[in-house]
């Protein structure tokens, strides 16, 4: 915009919407998609995302690089899209009568959002019916804007018994996003937990897109001890900076499995490096979103935001952030639903370790992983 102001003839622009298209177009030439620059509007939504309440549907939304799809990655449990019926995987395709094709996750969730009261119209295509059917059914749903609380975490405590008997606890913590809070929150439910007399842990980092690194490595330090590198940094000119702990003290040393898909993004794919480099936990299952980019973020004078990558971020053993799915140690599968009644012993042996996984839907799955649990 300043440029328009210091030009010696006025740049042909009608709109700052036409201004960010021409600058959005100049960047994509970087051959990097995470330059960008964005709206005010989208700007703020981006802020809000990381602390604080919403007004809007209560789902988190991101871009598939390959197809440049919309996707759904989680819906906030009780809002209005979960209520509605809206799963992880399900594809947005019109919001309000207009095509979503060309947003990325920021423009798209900023087009969700809105005083409370009122009505947004989206068009999708169902996810679960592609997978009974083979073929996706597009849906129609209303969505009344509501107050959303983003608490990032949610906790259960699965009792069951092991083979000969004695009765075990397995804590299971779900974190959604790497807010301002989310590792208070952390925290405090290991510490409720293990006063419990949880003896082992399930971390599920499925479809969280990320949020505030620093956020991520906070709560990497809740399982780590010592003075372990929590991840790496890499400039243009290959320059490589550890990120270290400060005398960590993890609060438990119970068994740990970190579970992971392709909608875990960016800080996710950060904390699931630095607890399976550091020997603290096995990954279980899909290739992850790929997004290992830092950048720095310019507010500009008229509220939008250019964001620019810098560098990027490399595991403690310095694999590719983008690449952590290679060190996933089994990819999971759901197998037969089992009722609370029905479950078996949770094994904590050499050659067979079984964990129980709670699914987005509630239901409850096996998952066996065969192996030492060591790092690789």
């Amino acid at each position: 915009m300043r440029l328009q102001q210091t030009m010696v003839e006025m740049f042909p622009l009608k709109s700052a919407d036409a201004a960010y298209g021409k600058i959005s177009g100049m960047l994509s030439t970087l051959g990097d998609p995470f330059t960008k620059i964005i709206s005010p509007k989208e700007y703020q939504s981006f802020r809000i995302g990381s602390d604080g309440n919403v007004q809007g549907v209560g789902v988190f939304i991101n871009r598939e690089h390959s197809s440049g799809r919309l996707l759904v990655m989680d819906c906030i449990e009780g809002g209005p899209a979960d209520r509605a019926g809206i799963h992880g995987g399900d594809e947005l395709v019109e919001i309000d009568g207009k095509s979503v094709f060309g947003l990325d996750g920021e423009a798209a969730a900023q087009k969700l959002r809105g005083r409370v009261g009122t009505i947004v119209k989206v068009k999708l295509l169902d996810s679960t019916e592609s997978e009974r059917i083979g073929r996706q059914r597009q849906k129609e749903v209303q969505l009344s804007r509501e107050v959303i609380n983003l608490s990032p975490l949610s906790t259960a405590i699965i009792s069951h018994s092991s083979d000969d008997g004695h009765d075990c606890k397995t804590g299971y913590v779900r974190l959604s996003t790497f807010s301002q809070t989310a590792a208070a929150e952390m925290e405090s439910a290991i510490k409720r937990m293990e006063d419990e007399g949880v003896q082992s842990y399930i971390l599920d980092l499925r479809n969280n897109p990320g949020g505030l690194v620093k956020a991520g490595l906070d709560v990497a330090q809740i399982w780590l001890d010592g003075d372990e590198t929590l991840v790496n940094t890499v400039d243009r000119e290959g320059n490589v900076l550890p990120i270290n702990m400060v005398q960590g003290h993890s609060l438990t040393n119970d068994p740990l499995v970190v579970l992971v898909n392709e909608g875990s993004a960016s800080a996710s794919e950060i904390l699931a490096g630095a607890l399976h480099d550091n020997g603290r936990a096995i990954l279980v299952g899909h290739k992850t979103f790929g997004k290992g980019k830092i950048q720095s973020v310019t507010e500009l004078d008229d509220g939008s935001a250019l964001f620019i990558t810098v560098a990027k971020y490399l595991s403690p053993a310095l694999h590719e952030i983008d690449q952590i799915w290679r060190w996933i140690h089994v990819s999971w599968w759901q197998s037969k639903p089992w009722k609370f009644s029905n479950l078996g012993g949770l094994l904590h042996r050499w050659n067979l370790i079984r964990f129980v996984v709670m699914s987005a839907d509630g239901i409850l799955y096996i998952v066996v992983i065969y192996g030492r649990m060591d790092s690789g």
